[in-house]
C-alpha cells in the first residue's frame, strides 16, 4: 500500500524543481488520493524528501490509522506548525492548488509564507500534476469503482419493483438511497434523479411529489460511493406502455449510445466519442434536443477529467474511466438518457454496467 502512494506522489515531486520547493495540498479529495485519509480538515505538505499530514485533535486518531506514507502531525495552530515544517525542510517556495483555494485562504497562506520569505507559486502546475495522476486509475481504484457499480445495480434492480403507477418520485429516490447504503455503499454519488412523465425532459430533474402514471417514462440516474470512489449509471424505462414516438426516440438514443461505444479506445480523441453519438441523434433530426456532453470522467469525484464533449482536447488513455450518456429531451413531453460507465483499454473498453439497455416496459 505504501508503494502505491509513493507512486502517486511522484507526479507531485516531478514539479518540485529543487530540494527547496514543496507542495501544499488542501483539497480533501486530493489529500485522500495521495495519503488515504479523506477529511476536509487535513493539510498535506509534500517536500522533496518528506510528506506531512496535518490535522487537528478531532481527527488525529483516525488519521494515524488511515494515512499512508506520511508523518501525521496534530496541530494546535496551523500556521505555526506549517511554518515550522517549511523551515525544517529549508523550503523556499511552495506550490498551491489554484483550483481549490478560496481567495481568502490564498491570501492567508501568502501572507504567512512571506513572513519567512517563502514564495507562493500559484500557477496551475500543481493542479496539472494532480490531474495527470488522478486521470489514470490503478487496479485498486478500478476495483473500488467496480464494487460501487455492483452495489448500485443491486439496489436499482430491487428499487424497480417499486416503480408502479401512483408511486411518487420522492419515495423512489428515498427507497433507492436506502438500498444503496444497505448494500454497502458509504453514500450516494449525487442527489439521485428519479423522475417521471414530462419531467424526464429535464436532464437533471429533481424528484418531487409527482407520481408515476400509465404510459410514463421513468428516468433513473444513480450511483454509489465505495471507499471514496463513485459509480454513475442512467436507465430509462416505460411504465405500463409506450407510444410509437417514445419507442422511436428511445431507439435513436440507444443507437447513439452504442455508436459511441464503437469508438472508445486508447488513442482516440474524446471529442470523437461525442461526435459519434451526436451524429446519430443529429441525423435523426433531434440534434437540437441533445444539449449536454456525451460523457465525463468518474472517480473520486462524480465529474472529473476527461470531458467527453465536442470541445474536449483530451486523448483517451488506457486506465481512464468515462461515461457514455447521450440523450434526447423533448420539452414538456419526455426525455430519454442511457448511460454506461467504461474503463478505457488499449483495444476498446470494459463496461462496468451489466444492466440491459433495450427498452424495458414495466
Amino acid at each position: 500500500m505504501t508503494e502505491l502512494f509513493q507512486i502517486r506522489k511522484k507526479h507531485i515531486r516531478d514539479i518540485l524543481k529543487t530540494p527547496h520547493t514543496a507542495a501544499l495540498i488542501t483539497n480533501e479529495v486530493n489529500i485522500g488520493y495521495f495519503c488515504g485519509f479523506f477529511h476536509s480538515e487535513g493539510y498535506l505538505l509534500v517536500t522533496a524528501e518528506n510528506t506531512y499530514l496535518l490535522v487537528d485533535f478531532r481527527y488525529i486518531e483516525a488519521a494515524k490509522r488511515q494515512a499512508n506514507d506520511c508523518e501525521v502531525i496534530c496541530f494546535q495552530k496551523l500556521s505555526e506548525e506549517l511554518m515550522s515544517l517549511l523551515v525544517k525542510n529549508t523550503v523556499q517556495s511552495v506550490h498551491i492548488e489554484q483550483n481549490s483555494l478560496t481567495v481568502a485562504r490564498f491570501l492567508f497562506f501568502r501572507d504567512k509564507f512571506r513572513e519567512k520569505q517563502i514564495e507562493v507559486i500559484s500557477d496551475d502546475q500543481l493542479d496539472i500534476a494532480i490531474g495527470k495522476s488522478r486521470v489514470i486509475k490503478d487496479d485498486s481504484e478500478i476495483k473500488k469503482i467496480q464494487t460501487a457499480q455492483e452495489i448500485a445495480e443491486k439496489a436499482y434492480l430491487e428499487m424497480l419493483n417499486d416503480v408502479k403507477i401512483g408511486v411518487s418520485e420522492r419515495i423512489l429516490a428515498a427507497r433507492l438511497q436506502y438500498l444503496i447504503k444497505r448494500y454497502g455503499a458509504e453514500d450516494i454519488s449525487f442527489d439521485l434523479i428519479t423522475i417521471t412523465g414530462k419531467k424526464t425532459s429535464m436532464p437533471h430533474g429533481v424528484p418531487a411529489d409527482d407520481v408515476i402514471r400509465e404510459g410514463d417514462f421513468f428516468t433513473c440516474d444513480f450511483g454509489a460511493v465505495y471507499e471514496g470512489y463513485h459509480s454513475d449509471t442512467t436507465r430509462t424505462v416505460a411504465v405500463g406502455s409506450a407510444t410509437d414516438e417514445m419507442c422511436k426516440i428511445y431507439d435513436i438514443v440507444l443507437q447513439a449510445q452504442r455508436k459511441a461505444l464503437t469508438v472508445v479506445r486508447a488513442g482516440v480523441a474524446a471529442s470523437s466519442v461525442d461526435e459519434a453519438a451526436r451524429d446519430v441523434i443529429t441525423q435523426a433530426g433531434f440534434g437540437a434536443y441533445f444539449g449536454h456532453a456525451t460523457g465525463h470522467g468518474v472517480g473520486l469525484n462524480i465529474h472529473e477529467a476527461p470531458t467527453v464533449s465536442s470541445r474536449s482536447r483530451e486523448i483517451l488513455q488506457s486506465g481512464m474511466i468515462i461515461t457514455d450518456e447521450p440523450g434526447i429531451y423533448l420539452p414538456d413531453c419526455f426525455g430519454v438518457r442511457i448511460e454506461d460507465m467504461l474503463l478505457v483499454t488499449d483495444t476498446g473498453y470494459q463496461n462496468f454496467v451489466s444492466l440491459p439497455k433495450e427498452l424495458n416496459i414495466l
